[in-house]
């Protein structure tokens, strides 16, 4: 049984801005009934290039839905050039979190989203989004770029993580060779990446948007599969001070919880330097 946070409880029952816009000047469409998840975007833009509404059409379950609906939100009132840097992880973010086997709907969101832009800037189809691109899986017509993207962008490292992203392996299974060598590819050019990153220290600002979407993200899907939860209660600069909830508020192991999984997972994707606190 998957959990879901409240605000994806509230956005699949009662969705936002469900239609379609007349004359809308851009129009995105992503997915496909025929795989089970398709997404139809409708934005207006002004003169000044701030979406001044968003609309949407999805075929999906309830977090294809929740997703859809929270994009609209996040991009009304933003310019195209800020619209464009949500990611996927904003998406869950937003919504609170979504479990792990759901995050595709995340990502089909975001497709939509660097489709309409790309489109409002007369650029050409991302190759992500290419379906005349190298198809890796048939069954959902995923390409190798789109799962490189994914891969790269959520630090992505066994099959399982690239089928709950971008559904890719999940029917049939024929492409999961081609899949494993994918990430083996790019495994191989992480470090390079991470050195950059290290070359770079991270703002203050940065580094709490990191820490919260690892936290929303990863570790507390974690937490909820034994009833338990986590709250990011402050930041004093690498010091990230949690309290516990639920079943792990009293746990006599709540130490190791922090330091084995969530002092962890934030040196992993934040920085290495990272020291968890208890908030007492």
């Amino acid at each position: 049984m998957w959990n879901y946070t409240d605000k994806v409880k509230e956005l699949y029952t009662n969705p936002r801005n469900v239609g379609a816009i007349d004359n809308a000047d851009v129009v995105a469409e992503v997915g496909s009934i025929v795989c089970g998840d398709a997404l139809k975007l409708y934005l207006k833009i002004d003169d000044k290039g701030i979406i001044t509404d968003a609309k949407f059409e999805t075929f999906g379950c309830g977090s294809a839905i929740a997703s859809s609906s929270a994009l609209t939100e996040m991009v009304k009132g933003k310019t195209i050039e800020e619209a464009s840097k949500i990611t996927n992880q904003d998406i869950v973010a937003f919504l609170g979190g979504l479990p792990e086997e759901k995050m595709h709907c995340s990502v089909m969101g975001h497709e939509a989203l660097t489709l309409a832009v790309a489109k409002w800037k007369g650029e050409s189809i991302p190759d992500e989004l290419d379906t005349e691109g190298e198809i890796i899986c048939r069954c959902f017509g995923v390409t190798d770029a789109l799962i490189r993207k994914v891969i790269r962008e959520n630090h992505l490292k066994t099959v399982e993580e690239v089928t709950n992203y971008t559904k890719a392996g999940g029917a049939c299974g024929s492409c999961i060779p081609r899949i494993e060598d994918i990430i083996e590819e790019e495994l191989k050019v992480a470090p390079a990446g991470e050195s950059e990153k290290e070359k770079r220290p991270l703002t203050n600002i940065r580094r709490m948007q990191l820490v919260e979407e690892t936290i929303n993200n990863v570790i507390r899907p974690e937490l909820q599969k034994d009833g338990g939860n986590i709250e990011l209660v402050d930041i004093d600069g690498s010091v990230v001070y949690v309290a516990l909830r639920g079943s792990c508020a009293n746990c006599v192991a709540s130490n190791v919880t922090l330091k084995n999984l969530v002092e962890t997972k934030l040196r992993e994707f934040v920085e290495e330097g990272i020291e968890v606190v208890e908030a007492k």
